[in-house]
């Protein structure tokens, strides 16, 4: 892969598009980067954007803007994360930008409500479907230690109400420990 000003471009341009047509936050776009990145443009690994993923996920601040950083830094180090930040950070900036200067027009508009409410829908069947795919992923791989700590974490979490920080830090640690083992082997 040749960096250029064609390629920092291309950066540029797929994160302000996923940015600006994805609706929901982090989890949504999550299935559109891979597609695009793994997929399409065969710029990283599945595994790798699984691995940029839980990083995101994890990290403070916006899921999607860590993933997009960490992807842009993969791929062309400080100005590849530079660049898939601004790609990714721009269209939210400027459509709130835009939403604040006609909110008053829309805010009595019943039918600006119910677009809302049906883009609520749509965003929590595409978390749903992210979701399932990315348990499927897990569990695809066949890796006991990963199995054994999305189910741990899920009853922890779901049913037991256990703190997210301290589940977050024992699972981190457990799986950075169980992959240092693993690569020895």
């Amino acid at each position: 892969m040749k960096i250029d000003v064609r390629f920092y471009l291309t950066l540029f341009k797929t994160t302000f598009y996923l940015s600006a047509f994805t609706f929901g936050g982090g989890y949504v776009i999550v299935p559109l980067m891979k597609k695009k990145f793994v997929e399409e443009l065969e710029w990283i690994e599945e595994r790798e954007m699984l691995d940029f993923v839980a990083i995101g996920q994890s990290a403070p601040g916006v899921m999607a803007v860590n993933t997009s950083i960490l992807v842009g830094y993969r791929l062309a180090g400080m100005p590849g994360a530079l660049i898939s930040t601004l790609g990714t950070v721009l269209p939210p900036l400027i459509t709130i930008s835009i939403l604040s200067i006609v909110y008053k027009t829309f805010q009595e508009n019943i039918l600006a409500r119910y677009l809302l409410k049906g883009l609520q829908a749509g965003v929590a069947a595409i978390i749903l479907d992210v979701t399932i795919t990315m348990i499927v992923n897990v569990f695809r791989k066949k890796e006991i230690v990963s199995d054994l700590i999305l189910v741990v974490s899920f009853i922890l979490a779901f049913f037991l109400k256990a703190n997210l920080i301290l589940l977050i830090l024992l699972f981190g640690i457990s799986g950075a420990l169980a992959s240092v083992l693993y690569r020895n082997k």
